[in-house]
């Protein structure tokens, strides 16, 4: 009788089997919130796929984790690419996950996230970068769209709070592919320094993160900071933050904030020119009140009571410093007198010779030392010299013809030995004076 009962682990790989081979379930695109994430500390990653109705457990393992480009987490909407196989060891199915990526909104906010940390790392959001905003403004700068409720509330509010400065409009996109450079382009004109202008307002009305993202973009956000005029940052609503607002010199939440926050009311520079009146006649007040107490001061001194008595001080010290110099002076004198007596009566005048005397014998006796110096010299270089003479005589080899010898020479070669001539060789013999040419008639 056959066994007609299976292991579980056979009906597992059966089913595992299944799903391998169901080509519809090889590549597999689901999306979903991701609960229960766990990071193993191999670099696996496990995690549930839900939505509103059901559920899948799913892992992608390290060699696919690797490539993400955000750090996923419970929470998060997520877009997966993967193959739908069965675990035979729990007997669940579950999907391994390829590719992932975040679901709508979510892969802008990564974007806009790594880029805040960007250019907060690069200090384009410090405060010491940030320009002040003049108080009183006579030009104002205006970069939205030329139509649309922002330009109207900014304007409408600038003519209300302070009517006496103008306002310039530089239009340009604020949504779309083409709005980002066309932002950077009204930017550096208005920066160019041809409009004298004192604040530029940059921004738009409230809008998805899609229609703003325009003030989400790097070239946008170098613009801003690159800028030499105080820039507001004026983009949606209250709630919402663009990277412009933290580069920007001042964030404004509305377009009609920013407005409000570029120029003073009227009531307010009132108020500004009362307080300065108030501080000015204060200070004109106070100086007023120094100024005259130091007048009474001078009035009741005793220099102007009794003036004389200044320049009396001054005449009795005048006298004093005549004394001291005339005393000075003929102290001076004195010693000059006493030093020029002294130098009359001295022997050099009497009998200057005197002064000579000792040199001229000092120079008598080193002309003496200095001749017999000399003259040892030269007697002892000339025997020297003589002594060389002999020497070089001595080891003259010419010397010895004077004595009768003769030099023997075979093609200008000494000849010393007779094996090394023949018979019929020509010689020539140097004697003490002169030479003579013989040639060999025999040899023994």
């Amino acid at each position: 009788m056959i066994d007609k009962y299976i292991t579980i682990g056979e009906l597992n790989s059966f089913i595992k089997t299944m799903f391998d081979e169901n080509t519809f379930l090889r590549k597999v695109y689901l999306k979903g919130e991701i609960s229960n994430f766990k990071n193993h500390t191999r670099g696996h990653l496990y995690f549930t796929l839900k939505d509103d109705t059901s559920r899948i457990s799913a892992v992608m393992f390290y060699s696919s984790a690797i490539t993400l480009n955000f750090k996923p987490e419970d929470g998060m909407n997520v877009l997966v690419e993967g193959r739908i196989s069965c675990y035979p060891t729990a007997g669940t199915y579950q999907i391994y996950v390829d590719k992932m990526e975040v679901d709508g909104l979510g892969a802008l906010y990564i974007e806009f996230e790594k880029l805040k940390e960007k250019l907060s790392k690069e200090g384009l959001f410090n405060e010491n970068h940030k320009k002040p905003i003049p108080k009183i403004p006579k030009k104002v700068g205006i970069i939205t769209a030329p139509t649309g409720a922002a330009i109207k509330d900014i304007i409408s509010t600038i003519k209300r709070r302070f009517p006496i400065c103008e306002t310039i409009l530089f239009p340009a996109l604020v949504q779309g592919e083409y709005a980002a450079p066309d932002i950077v382009r009204q930017i550096k004109e208005a920066d160019s320094g041809k409009y004298d202008l004192d604040v530029l307002i940059v921004g738009r009305g409230g809008g998805s993160i899609e229609d703003l993202w325009a003030f989400n973009e790097e070239i946008v956000a170098r613009a801003i900071y690159d800028a030499k005029t105080p820039i507001i940052s004026a983009v949606g609503h209250e709630i919402d933050f663009t990277i412009a607002d933290f580069v920007a010199d001042l964030r404004a939440p509305t377009p009609t904030g920013a407005a409000e926050m570029a120029v003073p009311t009227i009531s307010e520079i009132n108020n500004i020119i009362a307080s300065l009146k108030i501080r000015l006649n204060e200070f004109i007040s106070n100086t007023i009140k120094r100024n005259k107490l130091r007048l009474d001061n001078i009035k009741s001194s005793y220099i102007l009571k009794n003036p004389l008595s200044l320049y009396e001080i001054k005449e009795q010290k005048l006298d004093n410093l005549i004394e001291v110099l005339n005393n000075n002076i003929t102290k001076r004198i004195d010693n000059y007198t006493l030093e020029l007596n002294h130098i009359k009566t001295s022997f050099v005048l009497k009998d200057p010779m005197r002064l000579f005397n000792p040199q001229k014998e000092k120079l008598l006796f080193n002309e003496k030392v200095l001749y017999n110096s000399v003259k040892s010299i030269i007697l002892k270089s000339d025997h020297n010299y003589k002594l060389l003479v002999n020497t070089l005589k001595l080891v003259n080899p010419l010397g010895i013809l004077e004595k009768g010898y003769s030099l023997v020479t075979k093609n200008d070669l000494i000849v010393n030995k007779s094996k090394d001539l023949e018979v019929n060789d020509l010689l020539n013999i140097r004697l003490y004076e002169g030479s003579v040419e013989v040639e060999v008639t025999k040899i023994n």
